[in-house]
């Protein structure tokens, strides 16, 4: 897909739009509360199956609300989100069988051991006995923990905590793995194994929607990304053709290019 079909206005209200992506939304409209300009407007997306989708985009252009939609997190106030093909207010539980979601604030219980939070995180999956224990197992190893299993999570360093993170959103064996800046704050070393693991699991797979503002980190993982601000995509394509598109030389000038160089701080 280019940078039109899923833009298009008319395409927004296609009952049938998105039925066969991974990830679909349309016309997504969020805003909150005395704020002067909607956090998403018209917010149109398509995660093809097996796709390693990368959002982009600077502080406050909408990133976090957008997953936080289209994980069920809160409802947007107008327009439709499809997981597989379901609604999402229609399927809810259906999706959240094979939705996984790993969100940029680390969601751990610090008095809890690592093996602690696996088992009540998947118990909130409905995920018990043998197969409870199995997943806990693979996830200590997926996050090369196994070694800290029995430790509590308070004594972790950032990076620990995010692999922990990101093994709680894999519990489930998701189809398609939601990810909001998962490597935010941590050493090179996390980074690079989160990085590997994640590719491991898009080859063998699981379709990824990761959002980040380090540009090289998209271009690294990422076969697709979209960028975003002030609420909607303003660009998408794979990297090679976005700069053959631009005519420039690297994806920071493009990104600046259209996002602007103003400092976002907040």
């Amino acid at each position: 897909m280019g940078e039109t079909a899923s833009m298009k206005p008319g395409n927004a209200s296609l009952p049938e739009a998105g039925l066969h992506c991974a990830l679909s939304a349309r016309a997504l409209v969020k805003r909150y509360k005395n704020s002067d300009h909607p956090a998403l407007h018209d917010f149109n997306l398509d995660v093809q199956p097996g796709e390693f989708f990368g959002l982009l985009g600077p502080n406050g252009a909408g990133k976090t609300t957008a997953i936080s939609i289209l994980t069920g997190l809160f409802p947007p106030d107008s327009g439709v989100v499809r997981v597989m093909g379901m609604l999402f207010r229609e399927k809810q539980n259906e999706i959240k069988q094979i939705l996984g979601l790993v969100p940029q604030n680390i969601g751990l219980y610090d008095k809890l051991t690592a093996q602690e939070n696996l088992a009540f995180f998947g118990k909130l999956f409905g995920i018990s006995g043998k197969r409870l224990a199995e997943r806990i197992q693979q996830s200590l190893v997926f996050a090369r923990l196994t070694e800290h299993a029995l430790q509590s999570v308070a004594t972790f360093s950032t990076g620990m905590k995010r692999r922990l993170n990101l093994a709680v959103g894999l519990l489930n064996a998701p189809r398609v793995l939601v990810l909001d800046e998962p490597c935010v704050g941590i050493d090179a070393q996390s980074r690079h194994l989160i990085h590997a693991q994640l590719k491991n699991l898009n080859q063998r797979g699981t379709t990824i929607l990761y959002t980040t503002h380090y540009i090289e980190e998209a271009q690294e993982l990422c076969s697709r990304i979209g960028i975003i601000d002030n609420g909607r995509i303003v660009k998408e394509g794979t990297p090679a053709a976005l700069l053959q598109q631009s005519g420039l030389a690297n994806l920071e000038e493009l990104f600046l290019h259209l996002t602007g160089k103003e400092l976002r701080d907040s």
